[in-house]
């Protein structure tokens, strides 16, 4: 499935005519690293060994931790049109992952009084046996770094080569999630600009 619009645009809601689509083509290079950075993750012309039902599914999840429901309903339209038999197990998986955070231990003791006890969550065998062993470490390694970004260290490496993650594939996933959260981060809050701009005088109150 091909995208020419930008996604960003998409997910905040912005019309190509809105001044906020002015806004952002004053940034035009960083408007298209953006869109290129999707497409080479998401739409890549070859996909090898991390298959785009993969990336579907993570990108639904992390959508779903971070509450953004543009953003999750996008991604998991791209998933139930590539692999339908994940998407119930990813969204429940979500439901039940999802929390506040960041939190977590820091290893440093100059750090240890900011560490925030919290969950660690891994996906159940209902959703294991759903979605297959890579894409559930796959799930728990997006909820670390999501949730608990302070707390990832090469043992959370080896679980993912343990269920069959290749070095290549490891650091694509983890682009694709550092990419994810500045997606859903900008579309954010583009969509919030959008609502304080729409709620001035003069410029869509009815006052």
């Amino acid at each position: 499935m091909t995208h020419p619009a930008d996604i960003i645009d998409l997910l905040a809601g912005i019309t190509p005519d809105s001044p906020l689509a002015a806004l952002r083509q004053q940034r035009r290079q960083t408007w298209e690293q953006a869109q290129r950075s999707f497409t080479a993750l998401f739409e890549p012309a070859d996909a090898g060994s991390f298959p785009l039902r993969e990336r579907y599914a993570i990108a639904a999840f992390e959508a779903d931790l971070h509450d953004f429901a543009p953003a999750t309903a996008f991604y998991q339209d791209l998933l139930t049109d590539e692999a339908p038999e994940f998407t119930d197990a990813v969204k429940t998986a979500a439901a039940e992952a999802r929390s506040t955070g960041p939190y977590g231990e820091y290893r440093e003791p100059g750090l240890a009084g900011e560490s925030a006890p919290g969950p660690v969550w891994r996906p159940d065998d209902h959703v294991t046996a759903a979605v297959g062993r890579r894409v559930s470490a796959a799930l728990a390694h997006t909820h670390l770094l999501v949730y608990r970004p302070r707390e990832a260290g090469p043992g959370d490496l080896q679980a993912l080569v343990d269920a069959g993650w290749n070095a290549d594939d490891i650091v694509r996933l983890s682009q694709l999630i550092a990419f994810l959260a500045f997606q859903l981060r900008a579309a954010a809050g583009l969509r919030a600009l959008a609502r304080t701009t729409s709620a001035r005088p003069g410029e869509g109150d009815p006052r």
